[in-house]
């Protein structure tokens, strides 16, 4: 392969991204930067046998191409790894581009430390975190780094991967998101999930394909009605149909508790019209407005469906309208409606405002900064970090007027923490808004919330699943581990609850978790358990290849090696929760039972079952091996007559 040409290349699609918007001077130092890191790089390799230039050429054209940063930013991509991994010095750096670019590669340079606060990975975390005080584009290099990385994770054993993809999903994603990227921000989403979970990836990828196929023709209709509609008015614009994608997706599931065919607004139709082809002098949202108000007249628009992001745009900058219509074929449409700079804004985020207003996104960030300072002996930074960066606030008040800002989705549990751990130990139930309520009932915005304490209260093991913030969160952690729920040796999560077949992965525990036992303790995960992904993004030297087989016909057994076990399970069975929803019939009941007891030879732990209106509603406890069993009795069950869907459901006690 002729690796030269590859390299020259790749450095020539930088040079041509970033050409157009710098100066001849700045053209020939990002040249010169490129020439600097080939020849430092020159003797190494990537995991992959190739040379590792073509690393920083990648993150470079990200920066350049994908991001549109600046030429200062582009050539600290091209030169981010040479400080870290070859002789030059950051003074050698400031020597040839100057105080800037010096400043820039420093502060992504991974400092080696003879000990670190918490673990290598916090500190650079860290470390990344307080440079967005003063100067946001190192920030685009880290991110543009990884993404690269991510792109290329599959010359990786499973444990590294699972490593990467954990510190992805806890740190780069949720920092991608707070800052606008959501272009890159999904991107890293989705290949975090495409490595941690591959078999549910590809299951996702091959159902979006099938659906695209199924509604094609009908889109393609309904895309005209809107654009005939709208050229009728002199509104230029495109209008196309996107698919959301397999993480979006897949998260969505579990939040809702269906599956994939069963899942409203898998896809949505954009509306997206050009500025400068407007005839009537209009903003952008006076623009939407007209748009939405010529839509409704020739479609019908679904009560209570719209809304407005324009206004009060999300945090990640997408700003839209958005509304059901229904279409001439009588299906729901969701449907945005935006600018083109609208579309723009959302892929680049605070990109737009660098060197302009990037104040604003600095002071905006500060607070969140100040909430997720490190105080140097916190064991879970790190998923306050993602906590805080994800989600959007709500604020709710105490009876006396006292407010507490909260994360969205917070509990009264949340809430019983944030006024101190004594109230969240404590805490029984609470009245929201007058009505009595459960603390894990999920809090709004403007809620009023009047707590009510117990002594002999006490912490439930399920609570750890109702709560979203740090503080509630490590309270639980540590009491959960020092009353032993969370057992030594060989175990499951009680969380995640992985079953035999499944995708797992393995964490030592020893030095983890504090308060293990003396030996080395292995705790198996499902890979898309969230304790799994912060675990692997904080000690990824623990994480482990896992084998969990349900070979019946294998010996009971757990072999260890360095980064791998091996475990057969014999003669374990595991209790599973399925809910089954049909059309109620005579005998209906009788063909769930005896196809469980009779035909699969399932044991059933527990049965409820309900009518309304003509729908069955059952659930079901049954004992079984492993994944596979689980999978083959729900599409059995899913075949008798009537029966419309089957899913598992988690433990609610």
């Amino acid at each position: 392969m002729d690796y030269d040409k590859i390299v020259n290349d790749l450095a020539q699609q930088v040079f041509d991204a970033v050409r157009p918007r710098i100066t001849d001077e700045d053209y020939h130092r990002v040249q010169e930067a490129f020439a600097l890191a080939k020849k430092a790089h020159a003797p190494q390799k990537r995991k992959s046998g190739e040379p590792y230039i073509l690393h920083p050429i990648a993150v470079a054209l990200i920066a350049a191409k994908e991001l549109q940063l600046d030429a200062n930013t582009v050539i600290t991509a091209f030169l981010h790894d040479v400080v870290e991994d070859t002789p030059y010095t950051v003074e050698d750096i400031r020597k040839i581009f100057g105080n800037d670019v010096a400043g820039l590669v420093n502060v992504v340079t991974k400092k080696k430390k003879e000990t670190y606060q918490t673990t290598k990975q916090v500190d650079n975390y860290q470390q990344i975190l307080d440079s967005l005080h003063y100067d946001i584009r190192a920030v685009m290099v880290k991110i543009s780094d990884r993404l690269h990385n991510m792109r290329t994770l599959q010359s990786m054993r499973p444990d590294k991967q699972m490593k990467i993809a954990g510190e992805t999903d806890c740190f780069y994603a949720p920092l991608a998101n707070r800052l606008g990227l959501f272009e890159v921000k999904s991107d890293l989403e989705n290949l975090s999930f495409k490595y941690r979970c591959g078999i549910e990836y590809g299951d996702i990828e091959r159902w979006i394909k099938e659906d695209e196929q199924n509604n094609q023709e009908r889109l393609k209709i309904f895309c005209k009605d809107v654009l005939g509609t709208l050229k009728d008015h002199g509104i230029q614009c495109k209008v196309e149909t996107f698919w959301r994608r397999p993480y979006s997706l897949w998260r969505r599931m579990k939040q809702q508790k269906t599956d994939f065919w069963h899942l409203p607004n898998r896809y949505y139709v954009r509306i997206t019209f050009w500025e400068d082809t407007m005839d009537d002098p209009l903003t952008d949202k006076e623009t939407c407005l007209k748009i939405y108000n010529l839509l409704t007249r020739d479609f019908r628009e679904r009560p209570g469906t719209f809304i407005n992001q324009i206004e009060q745009p999300k945090e990640n900058s997408y700003q839209c309208l958005r509304l059901m219509l229904l279409s001439n074929q009588g299906v729901w449409e969701d449907v945005q409606i935006c600018s083109e700079a609208m579309v723009r804004a959302s892929q680049v985020g605070c990109i737009n405002e660098i060197g302009s207003n990037i104040g604003n996104w600095v002071k905006r960030f500060r607070k969140v900064l100040k909430d997720i300072t490190f105080q140097g002996n916190e064991e879970h930074f790190l998923e306050h970090i993602s906590t805080s960066l994800y989600y959007d606030d709500i604020t709710v008040f105490s009876p006396n007027g006292e407010s507490f800002i909260l994360p969205k989705d917070s509990t009264v549990i949340d809430y019983a923490f944030k006024q101190g751990d004594n109230f969240g130990a404590h805490a029984h139930y609470a009245y929201v808004n007058g009505v009595l309520s459960s603390v894990k009932t999920v809090l709004h915005g403007g809620d009023c919330v009047k707590l009510i304490t117990s002594p002999e209260a006490h912490p439930r093991k399920d609570w750890i699943n109702h709560c979203q913030t740090y503080l509630a969160k490590r309270y639980l952690r540590l009491f959960l581990i020092e009353r032993r729920l969370l057992r030594g040796g060989v175990c499951r999560c009680p969380i995640c609850k992985p079953l035999p077949g499944s995708e797992v992965i393995g964490i030592r525990t020893r030095g983890v978790l504090k308060h293990t036992s003396e030996f080395e303790d292995i705790m198996l995960h499902h890979r898309s358990c969230p304790e799994a992904i912060r675990l692997a993004s904080k000690f990824g030297d623990e994480v482990v290849s896992v084998n969990y087989a349900e070979d019946a016909s294998a010996p009971p057994v757990v072999v260890h090696s360095p980064t791998s076990i091996t475990i057969n399970r014999v003669g374990f069975t595991y209790p599973i929760t399925l809910a089954i929803t049909g059309v109620d019939r005579h005998r209906m009941l009788m063909d769930l039972t005896s196809e469980i007891a009779d035909k699969l030879n399932l044991n059933m732990d527990s049965l409820s079952i309900s009518t309304k209106d003509c729908i069955v509603e059952c659930r079901v406890t049954i004992m079984i091996h492993s994944i596979g069993e689980m999978l083959s009795a729900m599409e059995q069950i899913r075949l008798i007559p009537g029966i419309e869907s089957v899913r598992q459901v988690k433990d609610e006690n």
